[in-house]
């Protein structure tokens, strides 16, 4: 088949799409692999109970299930819950933000494709811009975005060694350099794959930096604050005009309704929406209708504190410690696990490749994922890329200790090999 260079692009190899693929057939098959790969969010029986409710009331109203199924929303998404949002951010945050800063997208994946490519590629003056992720490792899925080569620059970070085999990666401000061909920074909070959150100041100091050079800041935050709230560590919610929120609605426990939210300035939102109906007519109104009450009331903001949040913090608890035991006598560190529902194991002088350990763990029936692809636009050559894998601990509790127990137990046959 004779592909144009965009069929091309997005049909070669990807670490996003092996990683999904993986996800689906391990989740949909009968063959017990331990899947620790994968974002999918933990079931939470008490809210899947209130998903179920939900569903149940808008079975029982005709009106409201007509327009869940029969009535596509604007382009913009449904204005029910964007006004719901908006009034939400308002009133617990005191952002200044309306109806008109909000838009949804198809899951936060066709959300950043949008924004990624508003802000980069060539421009009509023939100039090219790229996106500035400010702290590698960054998120698999942002890896195959861009519409052309080249689209990312990445800076290595500044890694602290921490007590009991951790470290913490931070931005190094002191080789960070904002130039020209800059057209949006971008950094997640918590970062996926780390668990990483960054601190608040250095929030500020690249708010500080997106206004000097009059770009952006991408602020992924599908893990993070105001929902679904899954931080461990202090982390203020931050908007203001130059910042392009992104929030979502799969981690509270709805991946399956694909749905984004962008909160950012107008222009920015009147874009979104323009693009969303050319590539998709309109967002689905599953998510939003789902969760409707959950934000016009503020429980969703409630549910991240009391039940999202304490789930995956114990979760995190538990694999450390497997982690702590099954790793016990190797060259370990785990980055801090700050939030999110991910482990970052990292195996200093590592004798194979993180691809080659992954290749190793599948064949014992285990899924991770190998480091090498969480450095989009990384130009040095850093060993350390090929020393880490990412792992969750989102599912249960005994398949994440089964699985850690199989990494140990591989990962010092292969030290021992040398």
């Amino acid at each position: 088949m004779n592909l144009s260079k965009f069929g091309t692009k997005f049909t070669a190899e990807a670490g996003i799409l092996s990683l999904m693929d993986d996800l689906g057939r391990s989740l949909a098959g009968d063959d017990h692999m331990i899947m620790m790969g994968g974002g999918n969010p933990g079931h939470i029986p008490a809210f899947q109970e209130l998903v179920k409710t939900r569903l149940t009331e808008i079975i029982a109203n005709d009106d409201i299930f007509r327009d869940l199924i029969g009535v596509y929303d604007p382009p913009q998404g449904n204005i029910r819950f964007i006004e719901s949002c908006a009034a939400l951010l308002r009133k617990e945050y005191g952002w200044d933000v309306g109806p008109e800063n909000i838009c949804l997208t198809n899951g936060s994946q066709s959300g950043f494709f949008i924004l990624f490519n508003m802000f980069a590629g060539e421009f009509e003056d023939g100039s090219v811009r790229q996106i500035r992720l400010p702290l590698a490792p960054e998120y698999i899925g942002y890896n195959d975005l861009g519409l052309r080569e080249d689209f990312f620059v990445a800076s290595k970070p500044r890694i602290d060694y921490l007590e009991d085999r951790m470290f913490k990666y931070r931005v190094d401000f002191d080789h960070l350099e904002i130039g020209k061909e800059t057209g949006a920074i971008c950094v997640s909070r918590p970062t996926n794959p780390t668990g990483n959150v960054i601190t608040d100041e250095e929030v500020a100091r690249l708010l500080e930096l997106s206004r000097e050079h009059d770009v952006p800041l991408i602020l992924d935050n599908a893990y993070g604050v105001p929902f679904p709230g899954i931080i461990y560590s202090q982390a203020t919610p931050m908007w203001d005009q130059n910042i392009v929120k992104c929030l979502s609605l799969s981690k509270i426990g709805l991946p399956a309704a694909r749905t984004g939210i962008i909160v950012a300035r107008e222009e920015i939102i009147q874009a979104v929406s323009a693009m969303n109906a050319i590539m998709f007519l309109a967002p689905g109104s599953m998510g939003a209708m789902l969760a409707d009450r959950l934000v016009c009331s503020g429980e969703i903001i409630e549910l991240g504190k009391t039940m999202i949040r304490p789930f995956y913090e114990e979760k995190a608890k538990k694999a450390i410690t497997c982690v702590q035991r099954e790793l016990e006598g190797t060259p370990y560190r785990v980055h801090l696990p700050e939030g999110s529902m991910f482990l970052w194991l990292w195996f200093e002088n590592l004798p194979i490749s993180s691809l080659g350990l992954y290749e190793r763990l599948k064949k014992h029936g285990v899924l991770v994922v190998s480091g090498h692809y969480f450095f989009p636009g990384l130009r040095l050559k850093w060993k350390h890329t090929r020393e880490c894998i990412r792992l969750t601990y989102s599912q249960n509790d005994s398949d994440v200790a089964r699985g850690i127990k199989v990494i140990g137990e591989e990962i010092k046959r292969i030290y021992q090999d040398g």
